[in-house]
């Protein structure tokens, strides 16, 4: 891996060599850690344990306070706010096809990130997962058009902050991920057995 990386380097780019290095060490933590969402979901229910449930929860925390402070800059200083071209409307579709993403990632036995791993392990099953993942990516991009003009199009696009400011938005967040990360440790000490 480090020759490759070398390689990249001297006959492509620097960036390149760098994307290599970064992938790799990324693929590295996500392995060394199980970091899964869909083991965030699967483990409550199948073994009690909470711990990669509390990780994805500590997580999100992190990243709606950093996401947050980076497009509160952008609006504060009256630059156009990154990312809201990805503020999509919500509607009936999007819980639908949350559904079919988890019970996709249940047959899969993996989140996008998880099979990935997986597939660097050698994995026969989430190689075949990876190779559906591509082929429901490509078809879904295929048809997306029509998904918006028919679809998506009418629902309202919800930004947090243009209905509760951007404190407020924060706040409420912040809460909610708090209030499901005390859920989580009740749940794991009430399956666990755990009293103190």
């Amino acid at each position: 891996m480090i020759a490759a990386g070398v390689l990249l380097s001297v006959y492509r780019s620097g960036a390149l060599a760098m994307a290599w290095v970064f992938g790799g060490c990324f693929g590295f933590i996500l392995q060394k850690s199980r970091f899964c969402f869909t083991a965030s979901m699967r483990d409550p229910c199948i073994t009690g344990s909470t711990s990669v449930t509390k990780a994805v929860l500590m997580a999100f925390a992190i990243t709606t306070i950093g996401f947050t402070a980076i497009k509160y800059a952008a609006f504060a200083s009256g630059q156009e706010i990154p990312g809201q071209s990805y503020v999509m409307p919500v509607s009936l579709a999007t819980a639908a096809g949350g559904i079919l993403f988890g019970i996709g990632m249940v047959i899969a036995g993996g989140c996008a990130s998880g099979t990935l791993m997986r597939v660097g392990e050698g994995f026969g099953m989430q190689m075949l997962s990876l190779l559906f993942f591509v082929i429901g990516s490509l078809w879904g991009a295929k048809d997306m058009g029509w998904w918006n003009l028919n679809v998506i199009a009418g629902a309202p696009r919800v930004f947090l902050p243009d209905v509760f400011g951007w404190f407020g938005a924060v706040v409420i967040q912040l809460l909610i991920i708090a209030c499901l990360y005390v859920a989580a440790d009740l749940w794991e000490r009430k399956k666990m057995g755990i009293t103190e």
